[in-house]
């Protein structure tokens, strides 16, 4: 379990300081598949990076399992980043110089082993030779996709996954998310501007002006191919 007590989190100095969490407190359950919702500026990605440890809180505690993430230093986040948990973002982050299966390497080398079942599930074992230039932006987000999936996260953070997929490729791409969290039981938080998304997920919050402002359990949950885009 993940335990989020009053959490707050600043940016800026002087005149221009402002809070972008605002005493945020919440528990997400093992396994979960929480999606969290939000116009612009709600404080819905800086909520993400405060719980997964991409960015320190000003106060309040997250607690992973007895691990109090504001009482580790920046060695002791990198750590635990390593260890327990993954990224998938809009943007892909892959490194120019390597192939696909390479860059998936990256990320199995800290878990899976076997990393070439990773490329084939996400469509893409004949262009696993192939480096980021040679791929669309559909295909680059699919070996992101990989390269997380390949670590075993214990925790998986998603933010705007499918946000540069055209509807095709998003669907098949959340399907395929969805259905490996399900049968890994990983614990799964996406941010998404797609309500729709929701629908597919255990649990929803939605954010405003740097609070939860709403919070509801899905009872009907629906796949990537029910929803509408």
């Amino acid at each position: 379990m993940i335990e989020i007590k009053n959490i707050t989190k600043y940016y800026g100095k002087g005149e221009s300081r402002f809070k972008a969490l605002d005493d945020v407190s919440m528990n997400i359950k093992d396994g979960e598949f929480l999606v969290i919702l939000g116009a612009s500026g709600s404080g819905k990605s800086t909520f993400l990076n405060v719980i997964s440890g991409l960015e320190t809180l000003d106060d309040g505690e997250v607690i992973y399992n007895e691990e109090h993430l504001e009482k580790m230093n920046e060695k002791e986040l990198t750590k635990f980043r390593r260890d327990n948990v993954a990224f998938i973002f809009q943007q892909y982050y892959l490194l120019p110089h390597l192939n696909v299966e390479k860059n998936v390497k990256m990320g199995a080398d800290l878990g899976d082993k076997d990393y070439l079942k990773y490329i084939e599930a996400v469509g893409l074992h004949d262009k696993r030779k192939k480096h980021p230039s040679e791929l669309s932006g559909g295909e680059q987000q699919r070996v992101a996709i990989a390269r997380a999936l390949s670590k075993k996260p214990r925790v998986l953070f998603l933010d705007e996954p499918t946000g540069a997929l055209d509807e095709k490729t998003g669907r098949s791409v959340l399907d395929y998310i969805i259905k490996l969290q399900e049968k890994e039981k990983f614990t799964m938080i996406m941010v998404t501007h797609n309500a729709n998304i929701a629908e597919t997920a255990d649990r929803t919050i939605k954010m405003n002006s740097g609070k939860i402002v709403d919070i509801y359990d899905n009872l009907n949950k629906k796949s990537a191919y029910e929803i509408g885009w």
